[in-house]
């Protein structure tokens, strides 16, 4: 849409680099068959570019082993497979209220049929968990804990690499949902003791919806959920425990995988700390201008240190969902409103009961004038006189 301020990168960023867009139409063009499946050039060379992107992703995370970086659908899809793969009934599990509901509705279900016990572990005033909470947490039941590397609604990093030490410690598996922060701030496996991660390619890797996947530390001892076609040993009658097949089940998303190879090639031209620091100048500064505003609260945006360029707020006596259509048709802004697929977040700042929150999230290819438009657009809507707002 001409014109458009597009503030809605933490659903999706829009829009990708050229480059991705461009190399996905050419390799589809020129490879677009199945891979791995027959000994022709065109099915190799696509297997090669699978093979590729796998290979800079583990480095990319800095993991040892490709064939361990598996492909899915997105992150939720790699958290189901987490979840369910690991946890068997009797177990306990440990997460947050920072969680996505791509964490929250696989536990939920498991919790509602009596397979596993959770503890959910609250945050505090600016958005950050305890890891001695955690640690506290801990039984002797416990086998699985799952955090979201950085949040959805309120942006804030949680500390992995604490957590992580405790998990290892403790001989419990840690679990890491970098959805968000893939692409965005450095993340090491070995360092922050990860076992299992679980990424998106749609988010700040730059690339298409539709294409995920997830790093499962070596001696993981995660469970197929799953079964099908791998293209190999097809006269085996049980799906194959070697990886990347135990978590990859038919024929991959090689379009998608295509649009990570290119993405992962433009986060190394650019440099993910510039474009970090950009984003996280341009938050600040909206955080700075809208707290300015006679009306306008922020949800736990005190500073930029351990934070993602998102930020949530309301104005007095408008429903959030009134103000994204205020933002969306007079100023041609687009960004998310309710509660952002993360109902504890709301819980925990005292949105749930209100229809949620604001949300603008800064990506790549935003300006200073994107920001100040926006700026300008919550102070108009806040002076509207409260005889002429829409009610809750």
């Amino acid at each position: 849409m001409e014109g458009l301020i597009y503030l809605d990168n933490a659903a999706t960023t829009f829009p990708k680099p050229q480059s991705v867009y461009d190399f996905m139409h050419e390799f589809y063009q020129k490879h677009g068959v199945n891979p791995g499946r027959s000994g022709y050039d065109m099915c190799m060379a696509t297997e090669e570019i699978i093979h590729a992107t796998r290979t800079k992703l583990t480095k990319f995370f800095n993991g040892n082993d490709p064939d361990r970086l598996t492909f899915s659908y997105n992150a939720t899809d790699s958290l189901n497979n987490i979840i369910q793969g690991m946890l068997e009934k009797g177990d306990h599990a440990i997460t947050t209220n920072v969680e996505h509901n791509s964490v929250l509705r696989p536990l939920y279900h498991l919790e509602h049929d009596g397979t596993v016990d959770v503890t959910y572990i609250p945050f505090d005033d600016r958005g950050y968990i305890d890891p001695d909470d955690v640690r506290k947490a801990i039984n002797k039941n416990t086998k699985l804990v799952v955090v979201n590397h950085g949040s959805n609604v309120i942006g804030t990093i949680q500390p992995i690499a604490e957590v992580g030490r405790i998990c290892r410690d403790a001989g419990v598996y840690f679990a890491v949902d970098v959805s968000q922060t893939a692409g965005v701030v450095p993340i090491d496996i070995e360092k922050m003791n990860i076992d299992l991660l679980a990424f998106t390619g749609h988010k700040s890797l730059m690339g298409p919806t539709g294409i995920g996947g997830s790093y499962v530390r070596e001696g993981v001892p995660i469970r197929s959920t799953r079964y099908g076609g791998t293209g190999v040993r097809s006269a085996y009658r049980f799906h194959l425990e070697e990886f990347p097949y135990r978590l990859e089940t038919g024929t991959l998303n090689i379009v998608g995988v295509a649009g990570l190879n290119a993405g992962q090639k433009w986060l190394e031209e650019e440099g993910m700390a510039a474009i970090h620091a950009r984003e996280v100048t341009l938050w600040d500064k909206l955080r700075k201008g809208i707290q300015n505003i006679d009306g306008v609260v922020t949800y736990c945006a005190g500073d930029t240190d351990d934070q993602l360029a998102v930020l949530s707020f309301n104005i007095d006596g408008w429903d959030a969902g009134n103000v994204g259509t205020m933002l969306d048709v007079e100023y041609n802004i687009a960004c998310r409103t309710g509660l952002q697929c993360a109902p504890l977040v709301h819980v925990g700042i005292g949105t749930d009961k209100i229809h949620g929150t604001v949300r603008i999230s800064i990506g790549p290819f935003n300006t200073e004038d994107h920001i100040d438009t926006a700026i300008r657009a919550v102070a108009d809507i806040a002076a509207v006189p409260k005889t002429h707002k829409q009610p809750k």
